[in-house]
């Protein structure tokens, strides 16, 4: 998968969930994608290619790390907490879609039950 289309696809993906607002930063040139006012995902050009990073459980994230070469720590953001998906052989549409709802889904989680979107990505037990 190219870096523009993991873009094309994790935009699609994330413009779909409930509640999702998208701001255009100029400088740096960044795509920010919120839900209740939180980020859950931003995409960027790093030099030479596009790139997408979002919001993981830190198991999880070392887990991607080290099974994806295209998987690296959050670029510009808190490394524990988020990874960056950059263009690859080893990244298809479904697991980039599958990053993008899990990363919304830790956000929504944390936020109070009143702000919370009412069609969630998917339901959790509480």
């Amino acid at each position: 998968m190219e870096g523009q289309e993991l873009q094309t696809i994790a935009n699609e993906h994330a413009s779909g969930l409930p509640e999702v607002t998208v701001e255009h930063r100029v400088s740096p040139n960044w795509e920010t994608y919120k839900v209740g006012g939180k980020v859950f995902m931003l995409m960027t050009d790093m030099p030479g290619h596009p790139v997408v990073v979002v919001k993981a459980d830190p198991e999880e994230a070392v887990v991607l790390r080290e099974q994806y070469a295209e998987i690296t720590a959050g670029y510009h953001m808190d490394k524990k907490h988020w990874i960056t998906a950059a263009g690859g052989p080893g990244l298809d549409s479904d697991l980039v879609m599958e990053l993008v709802t899990d990363s919304y889904q830790l956000v929504v989680d944390k936020l109070p039950r009143s702000a919370r979107p009412v069609n969630r990505a998917h339901k959790t037990t509480t």
